[in-house]
């Protein structure tokens, strides 16, 4: 038999046994051996092989899998560029320590660097981002070749598991012939039939099923008497924080962070990503609206604390942040056990390297209560203001304010939902708008790098590492990036109901200071596109609605509710894979702030259009004066002029069909 299939066979055999219940594979020539054990491994009921058209769309599904599993899932290309089409995903899982592994075909060693058709470099080609990096040798079907082979796939798995978890990448050498065939070119009928030199040992694995190695997720734990002289240390405190970040293991965490706040009493800020934001009806002192009482400076200069303890990555607030820098007589305590440094703002007094969620846990039972509870109470007073002025200001705001948009979507969840949030202004937009939510809803985003890549197939991704219909909230742009991961609504467990808010191009540029700078902010920056995303959509058979931001709630619950996984046949089952027909992409038309568009509901399509105001959430001295806002004209300054030479925040009325 061909070395090339026995190789591919036991490394296929042996991720399986590790764990891995997913591949995602783009076509290709060179990756024909693991493509065929990968189908054999399918048609045995061991694994779920899903096809995707291009490399960065499996990618980024395989990313989404992991987020919501914590599981690795593998990626599987062909040689070539098809291999540069991963780093994006492969950044994200790096900065976001999400389980990936990537399994990339490759020509033989000789062939580089000779003017090969289709060579390049691949053995580094990710650079410093994976947790580990191999190439294997090429095939062998000794004993001992077989048993690293497996001892290799181990390792791959447990690694990219790790603390902190992150991409694996193994680079994967097969010379010609690629097909199941005799290496003197006879075809092979029984694709069993046993190599002279395939020992038992490597060829079959343990006997009873198991790993050929097992490898425990090492996971760095303090002492009992360093918990206690921590514990000791924070209780000396009288008016400490807890600021959490996004966090890898947030549904281990969240609960914990929740559990500390109620027994030890400080104010809790969490990030939407952080998974201790919601569920927080149990008595928990979170506070929600943080993003926005921070930006004023008296506010946050009345809440000074005298220690900041940190969870997880950076938050995604930037007032929060700013809070925190400017607070540099507190004691910053920074507890993660990553490879990667979580203090940008260089403000760490003490950095516990250990594990978060083991941690906290047990600090739960070794802090004190806060003698005084007058300053978690001025905390509560700040956010109950500001969250009942919210809910005021919603009830006689008409249209699409942004804001409105992400409070409905976390709205329509359910107790234990899951939403995954893009990038840019959508996750800012639920971090200041969307308030507390009284089910534990598991959230998702790629605040890694905060890349637009990939977000339509993470979520997709997501949704079925999540086994649940999930919920996306995505910008105009981030959709349009990977419109392609659409193809990956065909898998049956890949439930998703897409809410994306068209502002007609880069939203979160009318936060920066380059607003100001016309005529080249709106064609360079802002870059309207104009796409009728129905289109998009309609090209990959998902139903497309244009929903009323008084309406998006209830029609999110319904499309919810008619959308779910399984309910179609399973993807490459021999049958034509059927058209989604439930789920819909929920759009919301606008502009940036005081710009009008057009929201007119398609669902059903004969009601006629509804005209509403759209508007960005404007910060204080955010908008220049003189400019229309939801919130009315601001003084000072006269209205800009209408027309092409009027400013960022003007920008030109526009329709939304």
């Amino acid at each position: 038999m061909n070395p090339n299939t026995i190789h591919a066979r036991v490394l296929v055999d042996e991720l399986i046994r590790s764990g891995v219940s997913d591949l995602c594979l783009a076509p290709g020539s060179r990756s024909t051996p693991v493509v065929l054990a990968a189908a054999e491994a399918r048609e045995a009921g061991r694994l779920r092989v899903r096809v995707f058209l291009d490399e960065r769309s499996a990618s980024f599904f395989a990313l989404g899998l992991g987020k919501a599993s914590g599981r690795p899932a593998a990626v599987l290309t062909t040689s070539g560029t098809a291999v540069a089409n991963l780093l994006p995903a492969v950044v994200e899982a790096a900065a976001s320590e999400t389980p990936l592994l990537l399994l990339t075909a490759d020509r033989p060693g000789r062939l580089r660097d000779a003017d090969a058709n289709q060579v390049i470099d691949q053995r580094s080609i990710f650079g410093s981002y994976p947790v580990w990096a191999a190439e294997l040798p090429a095939p062998s079907v000794d004993d001992a070749s077989l048993r690293h082979l497996r001892v290799a796939a181990c390792r791959a798995v447990g690694l990219a598991r790790g603390l902190p978890a992150g991409p694996v990448h193994l680079n994967l050498p097969y010379a010609k012939p690629l097909e199941p065939v005799r290496v003197d070119g006879g075809r092979v009928d029984d694709a069993t039939e046993p190599h002279p030199e395939y020992a038992d040992e490597g060829r079959t694995g343990r006997r009873d099923g198991s790993p050929w190695t097992r490898v425990t997720v090492r996971r760095p734990r303090l002492s009992d008497d360093e918990l206690g002289a921590l514990a000791e240390h924070l209780a000396s405190f009288t008016r400490p924080v807890i600021v959490a970040g996004p966090h890898p293991d947030s549904e281990a965490l969240g609960p914990a962070l929740r559990g500390l706040a109620r027994a030890w009493g400080p104010p809790l800020l969490a990030d939407p990503l952080s998974g201790a934001r919601y569920g927080t009806d149990d008595g928990t002192p979170a506070c929600t609206a943080y993003d926005l009482f921070l930006r004023a400076r008296d506010v946050g200069d009345a809440l000074e604390p005298d220690a900041i303890v940190r969870v997880g990555a950076a938050p995604t607030s930037a007032p929060l942040l700013a809070w925190m820098d400017r607070h540099s007589g507190a004691e910053h305590v920074v507890v993660d056990a990553g490879r990667r440094w979580k203090d940008h703002l260089a403000r760490a007094d003490r950095v516990v390297q250990a594990c978060a969620v083991d941690t906290v846990g047990r600090l739960v039972g070794s802090l004190r209560p806060l003698a005084d509870r007058t300053w978690t109470d001025r905390w509560s007073v700040v956010d109950d203001a500001v969250r009942t002025s919210l809910d005021a200001a919603r009830e006689g705001v008409e249209g699409a304010h942004e804001g409105r948009l992400a409070r409905a979507v976390l709205r329509a969840l359910p107790e234990d939902g899951t939403l995954f949030v893009s990038s840019s202004m959508p996750v800012r937009d639920l971090d200041g708008y969307g308030g507390p939510a009284a089910g534990a809803a598991r959230v998702y985003g790629n605040r890694g790098a905060s890349g637009i890549d990939g977000i339509v197939s993470t979520a997709l991704g997501a949704a079925a590492g999540s086994e649940t219909t999930a919920v996306a909230l995505v910008g105009d742009l981030a959709f349009l990036h990977d419109v392609n991961g659409l193809l990956a609504a065909r898998e049956a467990d890949a439930a998703v109901v897409f809410v994306v808010v068209n502002n007609d191009g880069g939203g979160i540029f009318h936060m920066l200071p380059i607003r100001e700078h016309e005529p080249a902010f709106t064609p360079f920056f802002a870059t309207p596109h104009g796409v009728d995303l129905q289109h998009g959509a309609a090209l990959y058979g998902v139903p497309h609605a244009v929903v009323p931001a008084a309406n998006l709630e209830s029609e999110v619950r319904r499309a919810r509710g008619r959308t779910h996984p399984g309910h179609r046949g399973a993807f490459g089952s021999g049958r034509e894979p059927a058209r989604p027909r439930i789920r819909r992409t929920a759009r919301a038309g606008g502009c940036a702030a005081g710009a009008l568009g057009r929201v007119g509901p398609r669902l059903p399509a004969r009601t006629p259009a509804v005209r509403g105001r759209i508007s960005r959430p404007v910060p204080p001295g955010r908008c220049p004066a003189g400019t229309t806002t939801k919130g009315g004209t601001r003084r000072g300054r006269p209205r800009p002029p209408r027309g092409p030479e009027r400013g960022a925040h003007c920008r030109p009325r526009r329709r939304f069909e």
